[in-house]
C-alpha cells in the first residue's frame, strides 16, 4: 500500500504533483472517501497540475465533465454520487470514456463498482483526526 498525506489545504498542490509522478500514465483513477473527504478538491489540484486552466467543478448532476490539457488531451471527471442504478452509466456511454485511454477521475466509484475497469487505480481518501487527509492506494507492480 502506498500512502500520501495532505497535512493542510496549502499542501494539495505539492501532493497532487507527487501523486501524478507516482501513478504515471494510469488512465482511470477512482477516488472513494466519505462526503467532504476532499475528492473533488484533490481532482481540482490534479487537473491544475496537468495544465487545465478551465474551472474544475464536480459534475454531480451531469455525471461527467470534460477538461482539456494545453496539449489538447481530454480529462474526464465523473461524480457518481447521485446515480441510483449503475445502468445510468450506459445512458452516457461510460465505456467510451473509461476505455478511451484518456485520463478519467471518478468520484464515488462504489456506486457503479461493477463498471469500473479492473485495471483502474483505486484511491481511498481518509480524513484523519487532525482534519488532515491520507491517500491510500496500491500501485500495480
Amino acid at each position: 500500500m502506498d500512502k500520501l498525506y495532505i497535512p493542510s489545504l496549502e499542501d494539495y498542490g505539492r501532493v497532487a504533483q507527487s501523486f501524478l509522478k507516482a501513478v504515471g500514465d494510469i488512465p482511470v483513477i477512482a477516488f472513494s472517501g466519505e462526503l467532504g473527504a476532499g475528492k473533488t478538491t484533490f481532482i481540482q489540484w490534479l487537473c491544475k497540475e496537468l495544465g487545465v486552466t478551465a474551472e474544475v467543478n464536480s459534475p454531480t448532476f451531469s455525471l461527467v465533465n470534460e477538461y482539456f490539457t494545453p496539449e489538447g488531451s481530454s480529462i474526464y471527471h465523473f461524480d457518481l454520487y447521485r446515480i441510483e442504478d449503475p445502468g445510468e452509466m450506459y445512458d452516457i456511454g461510460y465505456e467510451e470514456y473509461f476505455y478511451s485511454g484518456d485520463r478519467c477521475f471518478i468520484e464515488w466509484p462504489e456506486k457503479a463498482s461493477e463498471l469500473i475497469p479492473e485495471d483502474a487505480l483505486l484511491v481511498k481518501i481518509n480524513v484523519l483526526n487532525d482534519r488532515s487527509r491520507e491517500l491510500v492506494y496500491d500501485l500495480p507492480q
